[in-house]
């Protein structure tokens, strides 16, 4: 499928050239093994090259993925006996064992290049291979040490740089015998690499320092951390005692959660729920909750007529029925339930008028039932996704009744 095989010289030169199987060690020199070294990086890049032009001269989408997975498999099994070859050169052969020491780093390289460029063809569900699991692993061990050290410097939050530094060593340390998919190997490096490439943690400025930006940005779905982020708003909101300055504060911090940008199909733990859907729903719950307060905290304040004429809509607006889902998601809900007809009226307009009035959101006290069945038949792709979750989530639960 793609033509000439790109990887003949690198695969001759580990399946035979220093596989103790098939070739005698004695019998390279030392000038030989300086010429199979300065080739490596040329072949290194060739490769690089010519797969690339190999993929972008393929116009079925079924012939890329095909071309990927089989050479991607192939760099899996070239890794496997490099570290073989490597493990059956003595350790007085200091030459030969650099030799082959430096063919495991190119030959996982190659994997890195293929992983990261073309992740979208291949199986990121599939589980690594404890050969390239293991070296991986001696890779990233010292770069998360120095990171650690790093970071020690920069963040003055201990709990912040514990989440994060301990959820990398996790990866390295606890990882025996439990399988670890492509998915959760390509998210620790892609993680490592932006922390890594942080200048100075800037903590006073804004409540969301560098480093959070950089975990929303990559969905960092860890529930230690969005614990701890809750947490961190909470304590600068109760700073105010006034409830409205509360919630002037809460929606500037709702503001700049919903303005960082995001990374998009990229979690920690992409079988949790997302950072993002989380942290807005802590945000909504806590907004409706100071609207309430605010709303009871004026009543005491008019005089006893406006109060008695305030009396009724406060106990009409406590028999509503909160929903965090959206105005235009409960639409589509209510649209599909009225279609397949789970609930059944004269009319769709007879469900919406009479359930919506006793529906509220944490954005919209009064919802216009009207305005809700007209929004159900322009609904956009995100209102769908997020309703189909949701309905997702209920099927779930109710399989564990």
């Amino acid at each position: 499928m793609c033509g000439k095989y790109l990887l003949e010289w690198l695969d001759s030169l580990i399946t035979v050239s220093l596989n103790p199987a098939k070739n005698d060690h004695a019998t390279v020199t030392d000038e030989q093994i300086k010429t199979i070294l300065s080739q490596l990086a040329d072949e290194k890049m060739k490769f690089q090259s010519l797969l690339k032009n190999h993929v972008f001269g393929l116009t079925k989408e079924k012939q890329i993925e095909l071309c990927l997975k089989q050479y991607h498999s192939a760099l899996i099994i070239l890794l496997n006996q490099a570290s073989a070859n490597s493990k059956a050169i003595p350790g007085k052969k200091k030459a030969l064992k650099r030799l082959a020491n430096e063919t495991i780093t190119c030959v996982d390289e190659l994997l890195a290049f293929v992983e990261t460029r073309f992740s979208d063809y291949l199986c990121l569900d599939e589980r690594v291979p404890l050969t390239y699991l293991s070296v991986t692993k001696k890779e990233l061990k010292p770069r998360i040490d120095k990171l650690n050290l790093k970071l020690s410097k920069q963040v003055t939050d201990d709990r912040l740089r514990d989440i994060v530094v301990n959820c990398l060593f996790l990866f390295i340390d606890n990882n025996e015998g439990n399988p670890v998919t492509f998915q959760e190997l390509l998210y620790t490096k892609e993680l490592l690499n932006e922390l890594e490439a942080i200048e100075a943690v800037e903590e006073n400025k804004s409540t969301y320092s560098s480093l959070d930006r950089i975990l929303n940005y990559l969905n960092f779905n860890n529930t230690e951390y969005m614990n701890y982020l809750t947490q961190k708003i909470a304590n600068k909101i109760n700073t105010h005692e006034d409830f409205s300055k509360r919630m002037d504060c809460l929606l500037i911090h709702f503001k700049e959660f919903n303005q960082m940008h995001r990374k998009l199909g990229i979690a920690l733990y992409p079988q949790q729920a997302d950072l993002k859907d989380e942290l807005s729903n802590w945000f909504s719950q806590e907004i409706f909750y100071l609207e309430k307060k605010l709303h009871f905290s004026i009543v005491p304040l008019k005089d006893k007529v406006a109060g008695i004429k305030e009396k009724t809509p406060v106990e009409k607006e406590k028999s509503k029925v909160l929903c965090v889902l959206s105005t235009d998601q409960t639409a589509l809900i209510l649209r599909a339930a009225d279609e397949l007809k789970i609930l059944i009226a004269k009319s769709m307009n007879e469900v919406f008028k009479t359930i919506v009035p006793h529906l509220s959101t944490p954005y919209k006290e009064n919802l216009s039932y009207d305005s809700m069945r007209s929004k159900s038949y322009v609904a956009e792709t995100r209102d769908k996704e997020i309703a189909i979750q949701t309905l997702e989530k209920m099927i779930k639960r109710i399989k564990e009744y």
